[in-house]
């Protein structure tokens, strides 16, 4: 691919999920949070409710200490909670309360029903297999270094992603750059919970 094909195509992609991002936030998907907060929530959610945040820096658009402060803030909010790691009492990790599992829950359930629209009214479904597939491509081409992998399928809805998920784990998604479309159904709604 050639510069003159390759530059236009990332210039749409990116803006494509720039102008996407300003219509959740304009329509209040992730209220009362901010979508970097709730991607904080979908994250831990992805791995089973708990990570240590060295874990899913790589999959968060936020710096390490940006991340550090975002999560007092939430653990102040009583949506999080620092623990100490079992089998290592130096290492802490950072934990979904039950408050945050329920805000993380239903704020996502909203936010995919706004990608559903938001794609069945631009897209078809053979076009939202066709994006699902470019864009898993360009992620296999282009894996972080430092991710840790996953053990289920998964991308997510916020900064750029959805997940779906059969299993739960510890492990992170690795990161994605455009949204993956949702179909609609409960199932979809269901891959925030």
């Amino acid at each position: 691919m050639s510069a003159t094909t390759a530059a236009p195509a990332w210039e749409a992609l990116f803006r494509a999920q720039v102008h996407l991002m300003r219509h959740f936030e304009a329509s209040k998907d992730f209220a009362p949070l901010s979508s970097r907060e709730y991607d904080v929530l979908f994250t831990l959610s992805r791995c089973g409710g708990a990570a240590r945040m060295r874990d899913m820096t790589p999959h968060l658009l936020l710096s390490q200490p940006s991340l550090s402060r975002m999560v007092d803030r939430l653990a102040a909010d009583g949506l999080l909670e620092r623990r100490i790691a079992d089998g290592d009492g130096r290492g802490v990790v950072v934990a979904l309360t039950d408050r945050g599992v329920e805000l993380q829950r239903r704020v996502g359930r909203r936010h995919v029903r706004s990608i559903t629209g938001m794609f069945d009214s631009a897209l078809t479904e053979a076009e939202h297999a066709e994006l699902a597939r470019i864009c898993t491509k360009l992620q296999s081409a282009t894996p972080i270094q430092s991710a840790t992998p996953i053990r289920a399928e998964a991308t997510s809805a916020v900064g750029g992603r959805v997940h779906r998920s059969s299993e739960r784990g510890t492990s992170l998604p690795k990161r994605t750059s455009t949204p993956r479309p949702a179909r609609g159904d409960d199932r979809e709604e269901d891959q925030h919970e």
